[in-house]
């Protein structure tokens, strides 16, 4: 199978941006990585590791920062402690799962190659770098695992994959609308100017753009509660409210689908009753 692989570098508001996109078969995905004041957000995916570290090799990278353990997060993490010998730092709740041979579907491997085991340190709750403190902001949803950073000195939040798209319209089957909702209303208490997503890049007015999201999440999680109280069964209420089917789907043999935003909801609000 024929992927296509590209990378690009760019600079905003004193951050470096690095981008890796690949497309298979009518997907594309892409995923970034920033890096400000010797701090490195996020590694990257093995299967772009070319790029990556490339990209790497021109920072003085001081620390590494992850915001989940996602293979496209991580994928370079183990090039990075082998051969630049930088420090790994990630949530304490996946290290042992990251320390081992991955266990992903296929077509995770085809996309984002095969991530080699690394050993990170647990980080604790804020870090600094040189010139700034920054604040850990633990942000489950996505995953369990997943974090947000904020530099405090420049106003700067890095949301990893938090926001993504403002309308979302497939999730993977372990992320949960609920706490996807809950983490947006914690980052939003917090003061920013810049918003860096690991896969939309740079935000234009990021409170808007996260401010947009909470507010489309909650109307949708609202029509699916209304849908289910009139009786509707999660397949009717996924077919009403997603009836566009999307490659991702068939690609991903359902890890990917709408259905599990609707079982998210309603498994949601069956813990709070």
């Amino acid at each position: 199978m024929l992927v296509k692989k590209n990378f690009a570098q760019d600079s905003i508001n004193g951050v470096r941006l690095g981008n890796g996109s690949l497309s298979l078969q009518g997907v594309k995905l892409n995923v970034h990585c920033f890096f400000l004041d010797g701090v490195l957000i996020d590694t990257g995916a093995k299967s772009l590791e070319k790029g990556f570290i490339s990209f790497f090799k021109q920072l003085e990278i001081q620390q590494v920062v992850m915001t989940h353990y996602h293979e496209d997060h991580t994928g370079c993490a183990a090039f990075l402690q082998k051969e630049l010998e930088v420090p790994l730092y990630m949530s304490a709740m996946m290290i042992d799962y990251c320390k081992k041979k991955p266990d992903y579907p296929l077509y995770r491997q085809l996309y984002w190659g095969r991530r080699r085991p690394f050993r990170a340190q647990p980080i604790e709750e804020t870090f600094t770098s040189r010139n700034a403190t920054w604040t850990v902001i633990k942000t489950p949803g996505h995953s369990k695992d997943h974090l947000a950073f904020l530099n405090n000195e420049t106003g700067q939040l890095f949301t990893g994959d938090l926001y993504c798209q403002e309308k979302t319209k497939v999730i993977l089957r372990e992320e949960s609308i609920p706490d996807i909702i809950q983490s947006l209303k914690k980052v939003l208490t917090y003061n920013f100017d810049d918003v860096f997503c690991c896969h939309a890049g740079y935000l234009n007015d990021g409170r808007s753009a996260l401010k947009r999201k909470l507010e489309y999440l909650l109307d949708l999680q609202g029509e699916i509660l209304k849908l289910n109280d009139e009786g509707k069964t999660p397949e009717q209420i996924n077919a009403t409210l997603f009836p566009r089917k999307y490659p991702i789907v068939r690609f991903s043999s359902g890890e990917w689908d709408s259905v599990h935003i609707v079982n998210s909801v309603l498994f949601g609000h069956q813990k709070i009753f």
